[in-house]
């Protein structure tokens, strides 16, 4: 079995028994993928408390956890880990069934084809990104902080990675030519530039990485595309599918 959700931003909650029953009848070949925001990673100083309880209790789940990354996630740690060879893309383990996807790969998993790209571009920094080493960082953040301008840090709640490098985007264009330029599933955190638009009209600014998932869109053929990212639950289209808080079965 397959099921997918959205963003959790560390709140695994939705992964309880009483909300997400059917987890009695999965086994660890099972799988629940995150359309990214996962958050599991995210302390600064590396694996507190907290977050060694989240990751062992998701490990204790009876499925595997699969998630692509979002534009919060702490890519300075996450991009630290070793990368290893999972069904056929390359992944970070978080813990033994703790994964993550990386961009531009494609998995077999119970029997399909899934190409996963993560990554997009952060909507809450009208204030703009500080630097923590500018000598101005305290009076600067103090007058955003007054004004209610929401803001971001770098390295502290901000990366630059959250958009793609050439590299990923040319790393999937390989792998998806090698695939025939065909899968069956599409997970990533944002979406293509057309479909932001049926999201949300000229409310979202189109960025690399939608231009680039536009391109993915346009030249491979695909059953079902999921994404994230928006904060809400809306069939756009009879491929895509925008996901927060539900958990679907797709296999």
């Amino acid at each position: 079995m397959i099921y997918i959700t959205g963003d959790c931003h560390q709140d695994f909650g939705r992964f309880n028994t009483g909300i997400f029953p059917e987890q009695k009848e999965m086994t660890k070949d099972d799988y629940v993928i995150v359309c990214g925001d996962f958050g599991g990673v995210w302390n600064r100083g590396g694996e507190n408390k907290e977050e060694k309880h989240l990751m062992d209790w998701l490990e204790g789940k009876p499925f595997t956890t699969l998630f692509v990354d979002g534009n919060h996630e702490n890519f300075d740690r996450l991009y630290a880990y070793p990368v290893e060879e999972w069904h056929g893309g390359k992944v970070h383990k978080i813990r033994p069934t703790v994964i993550h996807m990386m961009r531009g790969q494609v998995f077999a998993i119970d029997g399909k084809s899934v190409f996963t790209f993560g990554g997009a571009s952060s909507h809450d920094i009208d204030g703009g990104i500080l630097e923590p080493e500018d000598p101005d960082f305290k009076r600067k953040k103090r007058k955003l902080n007054q004004g209610w301008l929401p803001y971001c840090i770098n390295h502290v709640s901000w990366w630059r990675q959250e958009l793609p490098s050439q590299e990923e985007m040319e790393e999937g264009r390989r792998n998806l030519a090698a695939h025939g330029n065909a899968v069956d599933f599409i997970v990533t955190h944002c979406c293509a530039s057309s479909t932001q638009i049926l999201l949300g009209g000229a409310g979202y600014r189109p960025d690399v990485a939608t231009a680039y998932l536009e391109e993915i869109r346009q030249n491979t053929r695909f059953k079902k595309w999921f994404f994230g990212h928006y904060h809400d639950n809306r069939n756009v289209n009879a491929q895509e599918l925008l996901l927060y808080e539900q958990i679907i079965r797709i296999s």
